[in-house]
């Protein structure tokens, strides 16, 4: 799929280019008289105005119910396995190094949407990451204050203006609409370590990274879509809301509190939810248990049966028998 020659990169980049330029010259006219972050506030709120832009729902329907099955069987049993077999500092570390390697197309799309702030940001935190962090390995930018966002051309075009088109569910990749797919082919054709694996005809590298990073998208999430699944009414509908809200939060920047269920859209960098406490680690029972001994007779304040019940029951500080 990513096998290219250099004619075909350069091709793309042109392509790319007079795109970024259309884009920006036209689908805004009017962006001059507004901030950024105004447009952004816009674009996204388009995507959220109208909840039913679902034309093919018993289509998605059907597709949402294989990716249900998919999911049960091979997607949740996968990324337990993934959670049991690999502890949790090394898993970490697997998270920052795929989110290091989205660092050229977070880069190329802040510079398109005209963030430069943001692209700074990127800049920085892969130059950081890949040095001092080994490699993208550790995140060293975030602990000092410059967290991770995603960013995709997906988000790029909403920025420019253009819809995002019906909803869709994809087979086994989510929920999605048409901009996001034209977002996300753009991205994998553009992306450096797809071109570098294509170049050398390593395509199942780029399998493997794809592969893996759905895997830990998927265990992040599994506590989170599982509660919402068991407390909706209808989980189809549930899904198709939250993944507009976490789309429209992308959009604008904004953290994402929002569970992933297309983890094409981006990995969080949000850590995975605290495991629930088991029996085995409740607190200890006491090693010294209370008991309690007779008192007789009663005290002449006795006035009640509840008061006698009460005066013929005090702990005892000694031990059984003594």
């Amino acid at each position: 799929m990513y096998r290219r020659n250099s004619s075909h990169v350069c091709t793309s980049l042109v392509f790319a280019a007079v795109f970024a330029v259309f884009g920006l010259s036209v689908a805004h006219p009017a962006s001059a008289q507004q901030p950024a972050s105004t447009s952004l506030a816009q674009a996204a709120t388009a995507d959220t105005t109208d909840d039913t832009n679902d034309p093919w729902e018993n289509t998605n329907r059907a597709i949402f119910g294989f990716n249900q099955a998919v999911d049960r069987t091979v997607l949740v049993p996968v990324a337990n396995a993934y959670r049991a077999a690999i502890p949790d500092p090394f898993r970490d570390m697997i998270h920052d190094f795929l989110q290091n390697l989205n660092a050229p197309i977070i880069f190329a799309n802040d510079v398109l949407q005209g963030q430069t702030g943001l692209a700074g940001e990127t800049f920085g935190r892969a130059l950081l990451n890949t040095t001092v962090g080994f490699g993208g390995m550790f995140d060293i930018a975030t602990k000092l204050g410059v967290p991770y966002h995603t960013n995709d051309f997906g988000i790029t075009l909403a920025n420019w203006g253009v819809e995002s088109g019906p909803y869709l569910m994809l087979p086994v990749l989510g929920p999605s609409n048409p901009r996001d797919v034209v977002g996300d082919v753009a991205d994998g054709f553009g992306d450096p370590g797809n071109i570098i694996a294509g170049q050398h005809h390593r395509i199942w590298a780029s399998i493997v990274r794809s592969a893996v990073s759905g895997i830990d998208e998927r265990s992040r999430n599994i506590e989170s879509l599982a509660e919402i699944e068991r407390t909706s009414l209808d989980y189809y509908a549930t899904i198709r809301s939250l993944a507009r809200q976490r789309r429209a939060a992308q959009i604008r920047h904004q953290k994402e509190d929002v569970p992933n269920a297309a983890p094409l859209q981006g990995a969080s960098a949000l850590p995975p939810p605290a495991r629930p406490e088991t029996v085995a680690a409740l607190p200890s029972a006491s090693s010294q248990p209370m008991t309690y001994r007779m008192v007789s007779p009663a005290p002449a304040s006795v006035n009640s049966l509840a008061d006698l019940q009460k005066s013929s029951m005090t702990p005892s500080t000694t031990a059984p028998g003594r």
